[in-house]
């Protein structure tokens, strides 16, 4: 796949992922720094590598879910898989300044 559908279909799984939001905080995942990578394998399979706020997080089960839900409604795409990890651990710096704007941290 070349370089420009690469990074057309990687703008499609962002806007995907940016209509998750954590259910306590009213700012989309991404724009919270938990999606840490994003990668485009053969096939248009697609491993999404991304943290969660903390270990204990309520939603720990559902926000991952909505990722993986949202951005396999991308017709171009065949398989979806989100991969959890806590290393490094989440911290506000990941936040965008847009996130960190909505929250009064600026």
């Amino acid at each position: 796949m070349s370089e420009k559908k690469d990074s057309e279909l990687k703008d499609k799984i962002v806007r995907a992922i940016k209509t998750v939001f954590d259910p306590e905080i009213p700012v989309d995942v991404y724009e919270l720094g938990l999606i840490y990578d994003i990668q485009i394998n053969s096939g248009n399979n697609i491993h999404i590598l991304m943290t969660l706020t903390s270990p204990n997080c309520p939603a720990a089960e559902t926000i991952p879910a909505d990722v993986k839900n949202r951005v396999e409604m991308i017709k171009e795409i065949n398989e979806v898989e989100v991969e959890i990890t806590f290393d490094p651990p989440y911290s506000q710096e990941l936040m965008s300044e847009e996130a960190k704007l909505e929250l009064g941290f600026m």
